[in-house]
């Protein structure tokens, strides 16, 4: 590929090109301090994720949730606590091929030695330099068998559930489908917008504005054409400092939620905010700290949506993320932001 076909490090493309086309958020990594593995492991499972057999290495973990994707994290034992990247499913091989000529900092079309197998190429954020990988060819897996509470809801003026009929539930972890959308703190909200939604068939569900006029955060989605996906699996906000705010994960209905709220509170979790009910995206939330930090989040009934539905331009304020399930107080919140990035955040951070 010549080198007008290519992005430069600022993330500008340097003649327009055909957008790569992703099909759906595959997984999220994390790196764990070695002495903080075990408790990490410890931790994935309360939140309902399932330990997948691979290899024999003792430094890298897959967990995956019921549904037949092959895993939705992966954890690497480290020497500190960091992100460790996401990957994104691409819609053909061709889009590797293309990936690995015009990204920045992009590797080879490599082997993944992972659950599902499949090919990828590894490139680096322009922006802060985190690593995102596009996959092509992992190979799905059969569903566990998870067994849910299948009894209807009775409303006040509509009984679904037959006379005689209970409703009773196992305490027990919330099983996750799913991982759903992550999101970090960029240091250029403008240049990594830019970026994603034009190498990348990304679009704006909402974009989120300051008293100015300028926009500094954003729920992205792919844009499919007709088919419904889910309202953002990836979304940007402007700070000073690069980091990972959460990982969200798909899990059955409200009850199955709580019940796993429940478990988590019970095992010693610090709960970070929820449970509660979103505006952009409607989905009902519940954030946890995991024991390095970080967030991540357990979510049901979120919108769809599909190519034809706008995006809706938003004015930052405390109360535009949440409808009910009001914040934690010693959890941070900015311009209707949840910034605290967990229990030993410096005061600076979000001042």
């Amino acid at each position: 590929m010549a080198p007008a076909d290519r992005i430069d490090a600022l993330g500008k493309h340097l003649r327009p090109q055909p957008k790569i086309t992703l099909t759906r958020l595959l997984w999220v990594s994390y790196a764990h301090a070695r002495a903080h593995m075990p408790a990490a492991l410890k931790f994935y499972a309360d939140f309902g994720l399932y330990l997948v057999p691979h290899g024999t290495s003792p430094t890298v973990f897959y967990l995956r949730g019921y549904g037949r994707d092959a895993f939705c994290l992966r954890a690497v034992s480290a020497d500190t606590d960091a992100f460790d990247g996401a990957a994104f499913e691409v819609a053909c091989a061709q889009d590797l091929e293309r990936a690995a000529a015009m990204l920045p900092g992009a590797s080879a079309v490599c082997e993944l030695d992972a659950p599902g197998g499949g090919r990828y190429v590894r490139f680096s954020d322009p922006v802060d330099g985190w690593a995102v990988y596009l996959v092509h060819g992992q190979r799905e897996t059969e569903e566990l068998a998870v067994e849910f509470p299948t009894g209807q809801v009775n409303y006040p003026q509509e009984k679904g559930r037959k006379t005689g009929m209970t409703q009773r539930f196992e305490k027990r972890p919330a099983p996750v489908h799913k991982v759903g959308h992550f999101g970090v703190c960029t240091t250029d909200f403008e240049r990594a917008f830019e970026f994603y939604t034009r190498t990348f068939n990304m679009i704006p569900s909402d974009l989120i504005h300051n008293a100015e006029g300028r926009n500094f955060h954003t729920f992205l989605r792919l844009n499919r054409g007709p088919q419904p996906v889910d309202h953002h699996c990836f979304f940007l906000f402007q700070g000073p400092q690069f980091h990972i705010h959460h990982s969200s994960f798909e899990t059955h209905d409200f009850d199955t939620q709580v019940l796993g709220h429940d478990w988590l509170r019970k095992q010693g979790y610090r709960n970070c905010w929820g449970v509660g009910r979103h505006i952009m995206g409607s989905q009902i939330f519940d954030y946890w700290f995991d024991p390095s930090g970080f967030i991540l989040e357990h979510y049901v009934d979120g919108d769809m949506v599909d190519s034809s539905v706008p995006a809706n331009h938003i004015l930052a304020a405390p109360d535009n993320l949440h409808v009910w399930g009001g914040y934690i107080q010693e959890s941070g919140c900015r311009d209707g932001m949840l910034t605290d990035l967990g229990p030993d955040v410096p005061a600076s951070f979000l001042a």
